[in-house]
């Protein structure tokens, strides 16, 4: 059941995770495969993200595992600290960013997976770096693009695989608020020198009863540097709170954060120069279907879960290979391989956005214990979080290449 080669195109717009691990598994299904993004390259900085459950299965599938492995984070505890630097605990059985230590998931920045899954896909992979598509018109036979740099072309399939804020996604179901649910809080992410000196260990500075969460750096790439997080609290959504200018961006978080201890004076200033820095929203995308026509949406333009549920990698990863797997199972019936994606995946993103709720509970909870704890934080656990942990183990994925591969 193959497909040749010249009877279906696929354009892939965003060149993070989602898009290049579906440029992977179409181009060895046959597919032609073009992908699009907006940044001049691979975009670089990130949060640390977590390769968990069926996303290791799918990396193994795809030989990477081994090299997601090597570029682990590889951190080996954390701490917690005052507003003078004073240790209040510490722990080597599990991280924030991470969850427990010595589980099979891997932890790794968001840019070094995505140069890894980059790199897998081969030559076989147009890449059109520095565009994006400006618009699109379908019909019962195709799709016809217009990029921004005036090129036309012509498509059998889109799928925005470009983030929350999906412009794919506008041009095709319409505006982003019809579908973002807003969690309340917002994280900021950098980089920065490791002038604390970590080895490979996490330290956190809670702030609690303020609008602001404190801070966290990790110290990354064999310590050579570190990753700064922040964390505000506002109810206000995107489109009235956040700036969509960068520098804008970091002057919200310069005010929020105004008269802040611990390291959070070099840490701002540190900021100004990140050329890495990225604030978002804590949100979710929820829509009644994925698809429309010749168009599909995956990952966080279709069904964010949101930083909070820790699993955004692992939807991504986990999505692009069925969607790519049911497209090659239903050869030439884009509407049966979309139907099936989402048939397979619905449940499966649903328990993903409810651990995000229920993380998000937990932290509040942490929030409003003392600042001077003496035990160290851990990861929120309850029935309800046990219940979706259970769910989500139960997931299985399907071999569709031992089918998609073989010999007609």
């Amino acid at each position: 059941m193959s497909i040749p080669s010249e009877s279906k195109s696929v354009l892939i717009s965003g060149a993070s995770i989602g898009g290049p691990t579906l440029a992977y598994w179409l181009n060895r299904y046959g597919f032609r495969v073009t992908v699009v993004e907006r940044s001049n390259g691979l975009r670089p900085g990130g949060q640390a993200i977590d390769v968990r459950g069926p996303a290791l299965e799918v990396a193994e599938r795809m030989g990477v595992l081994e090299e997601i492995q090597r570029r682990s984070t590889d951190l080996r505890g954390m701490s917690t600290v005052d507003a003078d630097g004073n240790e209040l605990s510490r722990t080597t059985e599990f991280t924030m960013s991470g969850g427990q230590i010595d589980s099979p998931d891997v932890e790794i920045l968001r840019d070094d997976l995505a140069r890894i899954l980059y790199g897998a896909g081969g030559s076989g992979i147009e890449y059109l770096f520095g565009d994006s598509i400006a618009t699109l018109d379908q019909d019962d036979d195709e799709v016809r693009v217009v990029f921004d740099s005036g090129t036309s072309r012509v498509f059998d399939l889109v799928v925005g695989a470009d983030g929350v804020h999906s412009h794919t996604r506008g041009l095709v179901f319409g505006p982003e608020e019809n579908y973002l649910r807003h969690l309340g809080g917002y994280l900021g992410v950098w980089t920065v020198p490791n002038h604390l000196g970590l080895d490979r260990w996490e330290v956190i500075y809670q702030m609690p009863g303020r609008d602001v969460w404190g801070a966290m750096v990790m110290s990354v790439r064999d310590n050579s540097e570190a990753r700064a997080f922040i964390g505000i609290e506002s109810d206000e959504p995107p489109a009235t709170f956040l700036p969509r200018d960068t520098d804008a961006q970091k002057r919200l978080v310069a005010r929020a954060y105004e008269g802040a201890g611990w390291e959070l004076p070099r840490l701002l200033k540190e900021m100004w120069n990140a050329s890495d820095f990225h604030l978002d929203a804590l949100a979710q995308i929820h829509m009644d279907t994925w698809s429309h026509g010749r168009v599909t949406l995956l990952g966080d333009a279709g069904y964010c879960a949101s930083p909070a549920s820790g699993q955004g990698t692992t939807v991504a990863m986990t999505a692009a290979y069925v969607l790519a797997g049911e497209l090659a199972a239903a050869p030439g019936d884009h509407r049966a391989a979309f139907a099936a994606y989402e048939r397979e995946l619905r449940d499966f993103v649903a328990v993903n956005q409810e651990v995000a709720l229920i993380n998000q509970a937990g932290k509040r909870t942490q929030r409003e214990a003392p600042a001077d704890r003496a035990e160290p934080l851990a990861p929120h656990e309850d029935d309800a979080f046990a219940e979706a942990l259970a769910k989500l183990g139960a997931f299985r994925l399907k071999h569709y290449e031992e089918d998609a591969l073989s010999p007609r």
